[in-house]
């Protein structure tokens, strides 16, 4: 069985853009910018053999508020940027209640299932809540990154930044071999 990170794409791949206190989602290929430290810890932990699968919710797929066309040039400048193995989505709003829309884990289900990934030697890196929520209900670790969206339910580790968490993923790994 594998082993995979999955990141969650807006806040830690791409820049978060904050307005009034909320995280918007990039709805144009021009407000999209990828986070450069993604670059680079991608690079790492990849060459320490994780899979990397990029997870989103955007439900402005859902309410017209973000086109097709936008997201996949979005999700085309990170395929070119960074050494993802998929990106997976979440295309549906709160209200439609489905499985795969996180906090609910059916993005991570259907990786594991398409990828022959064992979710509980897998983190999750994130900056909300939402994304720890999902990582718990399938046994994976979830790395939240320091944000005003960490929330207060579980979290396994709370670090400051990307280079860090995957500084810490990388110490947890090694230990888990030498074990």
């Amino acid at each position: 069985m594998k082993r995979a990170i999955f990141l969650e794409r807006d806040g830690i791949l791409n820049l978060a853009k904050v307005d009034r206190g909320t995280q918007v989602t990039p709805v144009t290929f021009a407000e999209f910018e990828i986070n450069p430290v993604a670059t680079t810890v991608c690079q790492h932990l990849k060459a320490a053999g994780f899979l990397l699968i990029a997870t989103t919710n955007q439900p402005g797929l859902s309410t017209d508020t973000l086109s097709r066309r936008e997201l996949d040039r979005m999700h085309d400048q990170l395929r070119l940027a960074l050494p993802l193995d998929d990106i997976l989505v979440c295309p549906h709003d709160a209200a439609d209640h489905c499985p795969c829309r996180k906090p609910l884990p059916g993005l991570f289900t259907e990786a594991a299932f398409k990828f022959h990934i064992d979710l509980e030697r897998c983190f999750v890196i994130s900056d909300k809540w939402h994304d720890a929520r999902a990582a718990r209900a399938v046994g994976a670790t979830s790395m939240i990154m320091q944000s005003p969206w960490v929330g207060s339910g579980h979290h396994d580790f709370v670090l400051p930044s990307l280079s860090v968490i995957a500084d810490k993923i990388l110490q947890l790994q090694n230990r888990h071999l030498a074990a």
